[in-house]
């Protein structure tokens, strides 16, 4: 084929081998892999080559491959319906190929798009369900891109799905016989809660629920449901990839102040958003104003998403909202995020436990006054443990009076990371005395996370993210003085 030819359409299909022989001829790494997923197709599969890997020597051996030990025969070929040519020999790739012409066998050579007269898709599999990508042979890295990138957005309970739908194929057909009548009722199905149960791992519940949908021939009024989504600290890289999804599926995000502008850039471009955030000092929307929005749009037929910055379990009141949604019988999931604490420390370089400076962590959080009350400060103040302060930046004066006042010592190392894995993430750092006086300088705003402890030290030799951490005050003397 010429460089600008234009390479043939191709007709998709899905073979069934099921007991059908398909050779590969070659006996190395890609002889294989192609013989293991001819096998999971439940073919028998004949392997032609001089040498065997010690892969394949061992399939053969245990008898789940035959083996023909010599160079490329064409009479190989005679009880195939198929094969596949897998060697590092054009001559022998273009034997294969010129006899499986003749035999009207198709033929696929590896890497040669034009010997090949069928193409092995790249493919993503969900129990029954498979999506195969295929460029033609002409670009097969892109097809390989593209596979990694729907096995993000594609759940593993799909072929959960895909086999309830299998199993229940001849019902289906039979209660609604009209093909109109069959494409709605997927329709109901697929916007309801079966999928979300099965993504639970419900399984009975998915069963009543899909037997349910099929008794109803008319249509029903729509389910609603809410998810928790941890949004993490920032970078939208650290959002999971379940988070991802049900940020795709949302009918109306409630989404927090703290949620970065590029993690709300991958949400479903048609959904509603609705900014619930909070912060010190604003008398913005309440938390029973946020309850009251999640019970409206659910019992509206809508799938919500609650985004909440960080992770909805740590200081983040997603236990109450839960505790509302079931007391007005909404289903729910809840689909964790990566905390600040952990996403910020990495991305200062701080491991937050360490077998020389630290064996034990401690969560706290200082959004309000009262909180830091009935705090037992002389835990807190123990040496060889790191202290993680969310939400602290307005109560670092008392932060600081605290533990020193209950035994840490002024040399302590802390931290104070703003804007965590965001691009305009700083950290200060220095001794606990200079907290406050190296906050008040550098004028620390939130969202802010405070590490104070033995492994805050760490920051200066491993920090890899943005800039260096801001110098001390003691530091920036001794420079002056030298």
């Amino acid at each position: 084929m010429s460089e600008h030819a234009t390479a043939p359409a191709l007709y998709p299909l899905f073979a069934n081998l099921h007991g059908r022989t398909v050779l590969v001829v070659g006996g190395g790494g890609v002889a294989r892999r192609k013989a293991l997923a001819l096998l999971e197709a439940g073919a028998r599969v004949v392997v032609g080559a001089l040498r065997l890997e010690p892969a394949l020597a061992g399939l053969a051996a245990t008898g789940r491959i035959e083996f023909r030990e010599s160079a490329f025969d064409p009479a190989w070929l005679d009880d195939a319906w198929l094969a596949i040519a897998a060697t590092d020999d054009a001559a022998t790739n273009r034997a294969v190929a010129a006899a499986g012409e003749a035999r009207r066998v198709w033929i696929n050579v590896v890497d040669d798009a034009e010997l090949s007269a069928f193409h092995v898709p790249a493919r993503i599999e969900r129990g029954p369900l498979q999506v195969a990508i295929s460029s033609g042979g002409g670009a097969p890295m892109l097809a390989r891109h593209l596979r990694a990138t729907l096995e993000t957005q594609l759940d593993a309970s799909l072929g959960a799905l895909a086999g309830l739908l299998s199993r229940e194929r001849d019902r289906i057909r039979q209660t609604f016989p009209d093909v109109a009548q069959r494409r709605r009722f997927f329709d109901r199905l697929l916007a309801g809660p079966v999928p979300r149960l099965l993504r639970q791992q419900r399984t009975r519940r998915a069963q009543q629920s899909f037997d349910a949908a099929l008794s109803a021939k008319t249509k029903q009024a729509p389910s609603g449901s809410v998810v928790l989504v941890g949004a993490g600290p920032g970078d939208p890289g650290l959002l999971t990839l379940r988070g991802l999804r049900a940020l795709n599926e949302a009918d109306v995000i409630l989404y927090d102040r703290l949620v970065s502008d590029s993690v709300l850039r991958l949400a479903r471009r048609d959904a509603e958003r609705i900014e619930v955030g909070k912060q010190a000092g604003d008398h913005g929307i309440t938390q029973q104003g946020i309850h009251a929005l999640m019970v409206e749009h659910a019992r509206a037929g809508k799938r919500v998403v609650r985004l909440k910055g960080g992770d909805p379990f740590v200081f983040g009141r997603g236990g109450e909202e839960l505790e509302v949604l079931r007391a007005h019988g909404i289903d729910y999931e809840v689909v964790p995020g990566i905390t600040a604490a952990l996403a910020c420390a990495a991305y200062a370089g701080i491991p937050l436990t360490h077998r020389d400076r630290a064996q034990s962590l401690r969560l706290v959080t200082a959004h309000r006054k009262d909180s830091l009350d009935a705090t037992d400060w002389r835990s807190l103040a123990q040496e060889r443990q790191t202290l993680a302060v969310y939400m602290g930046v307005a109560m670092l004066d008392t932060l600081q009076s605290q533990l020193l006042a209950h035994g840490r010592s002024p040399d302590t190392p802390f931290a104070l990371i703003e804007n965590g894995s965001r691009a305009e993430q700083r950290v200060i750092a220095g001794p606990l005395s200079e907290l406050v006086e190296l906050a008040r300088i550098h004028d620390a705003k939130s969202p802010s996370l405070l590490i104070v402890g033995e492994v805050a030290a760490l920051a200066r030799e491993l920090h890899w993210f943005g800039g260096a951490p801001l110098r001390s005050i003691s530091s920036n003397l001794l420079e002056k003085a030298a």
